[in-house]
């Protein structure tokens, strides 16, 4: 049967996940490769340990230039590699035609797979469906839970960012926010906008979305000063990823407002910034896992014919809080550019 063609059944956490971040021990090189058209990863790194014949995947994600959070997916991705006796290729681009013609590159060189995101996924169809007719699987990480299955891709590795947002409504209330903005970064892009829907749905109070450009940081931190200067009354800043969050923390100063920021995602700096009260929360979807999972599941594939999630569900990463309870055990991992 065509796996496109199976009832959607209902999202639940896959156990693999856990058997596979067993192996989550070593880790690659961290680099920030913004929007180059292929960079090769792996060549420096220890010998593989798996004695399969070597292979080659392409890593192609949506990553904007300067953003961090995709240095953690890329270490992942690098030690699933060298473990696996794996060739990585990683290429990205924030601009979803040239995604697409970066997926196209990989079609060209014949790699043996192909991870993707789907921050854009119509934009993503066609190049999605150029590398499935040539015979190579693809997976799907980070972005695109409610597309990936209906695209053909073999498996998707991330959180759903509907119930992680809907999670962080739910905590927003539970510290009695009552009037929160939630800061986009990226316009269009599926996932953000799901988050913040999610928020939207189980937040009691009084939400509004906050488009900003996020490649661009001092106007982040202009526009959001000037709406805390607009609205006094906002007491939560929502941003969705950890720059956005640390320089969220700076408007509020700037503003002279009394609120509140909680965040998406995850990295060292913020851990210290959650450690001195600076920021309430952060939902963190674990990048490291979905890096690791895609490219130890292509591996999987070729190699034993397995499907994580069994190409019915999505393999979940997140999500998981980190706040004031539990962020010194997470702070050392984060340390190291794996959390």
């Amino acid at each position: 049967m065509d796996r496109t063609s199976r009832p959607r059944s209902r999202r639940l956490p896959i156990l693999v996940a856990a058997a596979a971040a067993t192996a989550l021990i070593a880790t690659g090189c961290s680099s920030s490769s913004g929007g180059k058209e292929a960079e090769e990863s792996g060549e420096n790194l220890a010998a593989g340990k798996a004695s399969t014949p070597r292979m080659t995947i392409a890593l192609v994600t949506h990553q904007a230039p300067g953003d961090t959070f995709w240095d953690i997916v890329r270490k992942g991705a690098e030690a699933a590699a060298a473990k696996d006796n794996v060739k990585l290729i990683y290429s990205s681009n924030p601009t979803a035609a040239e995604q697409a013609n970066l997926v196209q590159n990989a079609i060209d060189q014949k790699v043996d797979g192909i991870a993707v995101t789907l921050a854009k996924p119509d934009a993503m169809k066609e190049a999605v469906a150029k590398a499935e007719k040539a015979g190579i699987p693809v997976v799907g990480l980070n972005s695109g839970v409610d597309d990936w299955k209906s695209m053909g891709l073999l498996s998707y590795f991330g959180q759903d960012e509907g119930i992680a947002g809907e999670a962080l409504g739910n905590r927003l209330n539970e510290s009695g926010a009552k009037n929160a903005v939630c800061v986009v970064q990226e316009q269009g892009h599926v996932g953000l906008e799901a988050r913040c829907a999610g928020v939207k749905k189980t937040f009691k109070g009084k939400t509004e979305n906050l488009y900003v450009n996020g490649t661009d940081m001092p106007s982040v931190k202009s526009t959001i000063t000037a709406k805390l200067k607009q609205d006094t009354s906002i007491d939560e800043v929502v941003t969705l990823g950890a720059p956005y969050a640390l320089t969220a923390v700076q408007s509020v100063s700037e503003a002279g407002s009394e609120a509140k920021v909680a965040t998406f995602d995850l990295n060292k700096d913020l851990t210290g910034a959650i450690e001195k009260g600076d920021i309430e929360f952060a939902v963190d979807q674990q990048p490291y896992l979905q890096g690791y999972l895609a490219i130890d599941t292509l591996w999987l594939y070729k190699n034993n014919g397995n499907y994580s999630g069994g190409g019915e569900a999505p393999v979940l990463t997140g999500p998981a809080f980190v706040d004031k309870s539990n962020v010194e055990s997470i702070a050392k991992f984060a340390a190291k550019g794996t959390r």
